[in-house]
């Protein structure tokens, strides 16, 4: 089972998750982060922020990039955690790898971004979110629980809650690169936040419900360390959420998170 902690707020999730990567950081020679984009993992970065670490030796891997944009996009991956993670952490842009989009070489671009991970020794610790659709990464319902880094179509409805960013969906692209749900599972540590009462049901699905390819998210069950960090609003439907607060609340303190 996960470990789900219910909290007040994404700011107090955030500094959970940071200081949860900086304790097992503090552990590991070369330490390895696996980046999200979107809203959810902003209150984690900047708990980073805030907390002064030396993170410039830390190598990270995005989940995923989006086909199709041009090179220098603002809404590209690659810029978006440029502004977002590197700079306010002072991370080495040179350590920060992304899906190559490239049409050129998109082909054989899963293969090589798997190869990557592999060479830097794997993810320590992995961010998400989850889709409203209970999608991880860019897996949309339907993906293989199996599934490696490559192309995937994005839905209607992931388009859709991605054209805030851009200024219709029209300019939202349809194809993306993401790592697969069998690349995130090989992660050492993952870090689930959700926030919202448009989360609560993906979120209770992928806790609760049964794992299947339909809910994604649901991977989490088949992973042996898993933290979920959900605010009230996303922790709504959850059947067993008073233990879970049970459980957080007499946890031994020599546990981490």
């Amino acid at each position: 089972m996960a470990e789900v902690v219910i909290v007040t707020d994404a700011e107090a999730a955030g500094r959970l998750a940071a200081d949860a990567i900086l304790r097992r950081f503090a552990r590991i020679d070369q330490p390895v982060l696996g980046v999200a984009t979107g809203s959810t993992p902003l209150t984690t970065y900047r708990a980073l922020a805030s907390a002064g670490a030396d993170l410039s030796g830390v190598r990270c891997f995005a989940l995923d990039e989006y086909v199709g944009l041009p090179e220098g996009h603002p809404e590209s991956y690659r810029a978006v955690l440029d502004r977002e993670a590197v700079e306010p952490l002072g991370l080495d842009p040179a350590l920060l790898a992304v899906p190559d989009a490239s049409p050129a070489t998109l082909a054989s671009a899963g293969e090589r971004y798997e190869a990557a991970i592999t060479a830097a020794g794997g993810v320590d610790v992995q961010l998400l979110g989850i889709g409203t659709d209970g999608h991880i990464g860019f897996n949309e319902p339907g993906s293989s629980l199996a599934s490696r880094t490559r192309v995937k179509t994005l839905t209607t409805q992931t388009r859709e809650d991605n054209a805030r960013f851009f200024d219709s969906i029209d300019q939202v692209p349809l194809h993306c690169l993401t790592q697969g749900l069998g690349t995130i599972r090989d992660a050492r540590h993952l870090v689930l936040l959700a926030f919202g009462a448009n989360k609560a049901a993906a979120v209770a699905a992928a806790v609760e419900g049964p794992v299947s390819s339909g809910v994604p998210g649901s991977l989490i069950q088949l992973h042996p360390s898993v933290t979920v960090l959900v605010d009230e609003a996303a922790a709504s439907e959850l059947q067993h959420a008073d233990y879970y607060r049970l459980a957080y609340a007499n946890k031994p303190e020599w546990q981490e998170l």
